[in-house]
């Protein structure tokens, strides 16, 4: 996520430095997006056919190279290309990590790890920001290249050694490492799609995505519209929704332990419907701040109880199945993103905040509903 984000604050430099238009630089961005969501499908079947752990730790010396070639670059073409390149490897730590996470701990564990891991993927979307924004500001845009590249490689060598501890250890390789089926990608999607529970898992990807990540894209612009703020004030708040995403990972396992599943997605939705609204409708910008820190911290008590759900729709096919789920999430967040925009120009910006807040309280009811349904046909007659 902090490779992701990285590029963000230091597109108005890019754009002097090479003498190009801010839409032009900002295909460091583009690019990368577009990268990172195609390679996410190539990576579920290579994990489940080469081990999970082994993807992970390559790709992220791979992403160590491509930021390396970034810092080198002498043109705007050749650092589209590193960016390129560090995308391809990126595409593979999220999904992979979370199914490996899914074969190696236990299932009434599962959802309290990955709020660690949750953790570090929420601190990276605004790590890597600030990270970039100050590195460029301070020595020049270059050093935030070499930043990611020195935070790469240490973080993949890390996990070279403890991958050759896994490998002298063959007990513990089989179990965490082994892979599961040796079937083709489109194979394993049709075992995958073809089961209810993961399409329900897969329909509630797509709509979050959309209502949620797509939706919250337009929070900044309209903040700035409707309240006369400034852009970097807008995204400031807007940018607490990360921090509130952090604080429920921060109190997660704590929150996991004493309400079900079905409680969590609820309450989370129903956060992120009213908060919306708040931020939709108020006159002033002080109650956007509350709003949009409550916000992600109710979002992410939803994902992180959807992610769950996500690493066991398919345990024989993990791997495939969480890329999977992160493909029809990015998905969702390019429709949302779309039909938000030619919405807004119709029914204004307030009205189509409201609605993806009013979305994703209903998603809340809906995912509640269906675990509460699963649960009671799991229980033993």
């Amino acid at each position: 996520m902090a490779a992701q984000r990285i590029c963000d604050a230091m597109l108005p430099e890019l754009s002097r430095v090479f003498a190009v238009g801010l839409a032009q630089a900002a295909q460091v961005v583009s690019v990368f997006a577009i990268a990172y969501g195609a390679a996410q499908l190539f990576y579920g079947p290579l994990g489940d056919r080469l081990g999970k752990f082994r993807v992970i730790t390559f790709a992220t010396l791979f992403c160590s190279v491509g930021s390396l070639l970034a810092v080198f670059a002498a043109t705007l073409d050749a650092l589209v290309f590193a960016r390129l390149l560090m995308a391809l490897g990126a595409a593979a730590l999220i999904p992979l990590s979370m199914a490996w996470v899914g074969d190696a701990v236990p299932s009434d564990r599962l959802q309290e790890m990955l709020t660690r891991t949750g953790m570090g993927s929420t601190f990276g979307i605004v790590g890597g920001q600030l990270a970039g924004g100050l590195l460029t500001d301070a020595l020049g845009w270059r050093w935030a290249f070499g930043f990611m590249t020195l935070l790469f490689g240490v973080v993949g060598a890390l996990l070279y050694i403890d991958l050759r501890r896994q490998q002298a250890a063959p007990a513990l390789a089989e179990v965490h490492s082994r892979p599961a089926l040796r079937h083709g990608f489109v194979k394993q999607a049709l075992i995958i799609v073809t089961g209810s529970w993961s399409r329900t898992i897969l329909l509630m990807a797509l709509v979050e995505g959309a209502v949620g990540f797509g939706v919250l894209a337009m929070w900044a612009s309209h903040l700035h519209r409707s309240l006369g703020l400034s852009l970097s004030l807008a995204g400031a708040l807007v940018a607490l929704f990360g921090l509130g995403g952090m604080l429920y990972m921060a109190i997660g396992p704590h929150l996991i332990r004493r309400f079900k599943q079905q409680h969590l997605a609820l309450i989370g939705g129903a956060i992120v419907g009213v908060c919306a609204l708040l931020l939709a409708y108020t006159p002033q910008w002080p109650p956007a701040i509350v709003a949009s820190l409550l916000a992600g911290f109710g979002f992410f008590m939803f994902h992180n109880t959807l992610q769950a759900h996500a690493t066991q729709m398919a345990p024989e096919a993990r791997g495939t199945a969480v890329s999977l789920f992160s493909s029809f999430l990015f998905l969702g967040q390019s429709l949302g993103v779309v039909l938000a925009a030619a919405f807004i120009d119709r029914l204004g910006s307030s009205a189509v905040i409201a609605l993806g807040g009013v979305a994703m309280a209903a998603e809340g009811v809906y995912f509640a509903w269906a675990l509460r349904r699963r649960a009671a046909a799991m229980r033993p007659i």
